[in-house]
């Protein structure tokens, strides 16, 4: 990649060159490397300079404590912002907005279309049924405005096709255009997976609909929705207001907050505390939005989707490496907007417990393989000479940093810092430092805990209404459960964690695992 030619690399082997490629795989290797030594260190440490460690560990604990404390200030502004938001009237704000402020070439805000991608593969159609029914619902200027695809996967078999053909009956009438799309499962060199099948829904709805009726590009916003996405009425109503006016609005994805709730009721304790911490994170990135890429459900304009030749179809992590891949495209130009706005999306829920944890792990594991878009965009760092330097350190220390908190820091909270007494040898043990180390960071632990008091009280707050057969007595488990943290931060953080960067690391590149949908 030179310039501004941008190239779709998946992995190593994917670059032209061995000097490339080398350093490509370099770029792999890194992000495992920085982790494994970080906990292979402390451990070596804690056994050969136990005073070293223990200082290391308290000062760790230190900067956590802080840490935990700034991002719980983001947490609640995001929250209270989240809530503003949804007491809004979108429609009247952009009935009030003058033309002349629009962002894009448009006479009306009403000619905004919305091209709604919702790719799925055996999920029950139940699920499905709702997140269209909720689509139908939207405020946003009538049928008109809106193209729906369901992308099929052909692999998935004849149920699949026949689910979406029910859907049709029921919902075509609903949207300007509804259809369907069957995703090829035998393209070469594609990995099966939503950036496939998304980018083939949206070249079929180009084909069929957009360019027969000379639909301009800068009119639409394409939303990749995951199958369980639950819009609220005025979800497309905010998100137009927000496209014609964010600053190169051309230049830009939009973000919502995914909030998984929309089964929260039916999940064991432990899934609940996973589902709401990873909506407390997308929050908390609401917040700082000069970091924010997209993730999960998002929104770009059809006219940067054609010019950059749509998604990834070789990869996992499609959903943010279009940020990625956009950044190097347009040499920096780019940015993710918080709609500050939530989308509903289901917990992770399966028959059984065990099946439960399990896929909790697996789905864990799969966003924690977004670590494959560090070497792709160290690499596209080099490659580009058009990005500042300022920004390209900007970004591959926040994302070298932010995986590296991923897989390490829970160890270091949780497990290492009891090391040091227990094999720094008996002269450490001896000492003070060794008999009052526990004790300290047992304290420093617990000031930092006091923020799962702002979870708790924020996680009910965003609760759906109770259904029938939920005992009110619920509502006590449901800020109890916050006391599992310790053991999800590592069972069901560090360790899917740092097992995908090891893979990473040792090149057993991951496939795509669709996440099944379960409600009882």
């Amino acid at each position: 990649m030179e310039g501004n030619h941008y190239i779709k690399a998946g992995r190593a082997s994917d670059i032209a060159g061995p000097h490339d490629r080398a350093l490509y795989r370099f770029f792999e290797i890194l992000p495992g490397f920085i982790a494994w030594t970080t906990i292979l260190g402390t451990i070596a440490l804690a056994r050969f300079l136990p005073v070293a460690a223990s200082i290391f560990i308290i000062a760790f604990d230190i900067y956590w404590l802080i840490k935990t404390g700034f991002l719980s200030i983001h947490l609640r502004a995001t929250h209270k912002e989240m809530k503003r938001r949804m007491r809004e009237n979108w429609i009247k704000k952009l009935e009030m907005l003058p033309a002349e402020d629009f962002q894009v070439r448009v006479r009306h805000w009403s000619d905004i279309r919305h091209l709604v991608i919702l790719p799925f593969f055996k999920e029950p159609i139940d699920v499905l049924r709702d997140s269209i029914a909720a689509i139908a619902k939207s405020d946003s200027a009538g049928q008109k405005n809106f193209i729906l695809v369901l992308g099929v996967e052909e692999r998935a078999g004849d149920e699949a096709l026949r689910v979406a053909k029910k859907l049709k009956e029921e919902f075509e009438n609903n949207f300007f255009a509804f259809l369907i799309s069957i995703h090829p499962g035998s393209i070469g060199g594609e990995l099966p997976g939503k950036g496939s099948n998304e980018t083939w829904a949206v070249k079929n709805a180009k084909k069929e609909v957009i360019d027969p009726l000379g639909i301009p590009y800068h009119e639409i916003l394409v939303s990749s929705f995951d199958v369980d996405s639950r819009v609220y009425p005025a979800y497309f109503s905010c998100l137009t207001y927000h496209y014609l006016t964010a600053d190169r609005p051309l230049r830009s994805s939009f973000q919502p907050i995914p909030v998984y709730n929309n089964n929260i009721w039916e999940a064991p304790a432990f899934s609940r505390v996973v589902a709401s911490s990873g909506t407390f994170w997308q929050m908390m990135q609401q917040a700082r939005p000069e970091r924010l890429a997209t993730f999960s459900s998002h929104s770009v304009s059809m006219a940067a989707l054609v010019d950059m030749n749509y998604w990834h179809t070789n990869i996992v992590s499609e959903d943010s490496r279009i940020f990625w891949q956009a950044l190097l495209w347009y040499d920096g130009d780019y940015r993710t907007v918080p709609l500050f706005y939530p989308i509903s999306m289901d917990a992770n829920i399966a028959p059984t417990f065990l099946k439960t944890a399990i896929n909790v792990y697996r789905q864990q594991r799969r966003w924690g393989w977004g670590v494959e878009n560090i070497p792709y965009l160290l690499f596209g760092f080099v490659k580009n000479k058009k990005i500042s330097l300022r920004k390209k350190m900007f970004f591959a220390f926040n994302q070298l940093e932010g995986f590296w908190a991923w897989a390490t820091n829970p160890f270091l909270i949780f497990l290492l810092g009891w090391l040091p007494p227990m094999i720094g040898g008996k002269e450490f043990g001896s000492s003070v430092l060794a008999h009052n180390l526990p004790s300290v960071t047992r304290i420093i632990m617990t000031l930092a805990m006091f923020g799962l008091v702002t979870s708790a009280i924020i996680s009910t707050m965003l609760l759906p209404p109770r259904p029938s057969g939920h005992s009110v007595r619920k509502y006590f488990w449901m800020v109890l459960q916050w006391i599992l943290v310790p053991l999800t931060i590592v069972i069901f953080g560090a360790i899917p964690g740092l097992d995908a960067q090891s893979r990473l690391m040792f090149g057993k590149y991951m496939g795509f695992w669709v996440t099944p949908k379960f409600r009882k």
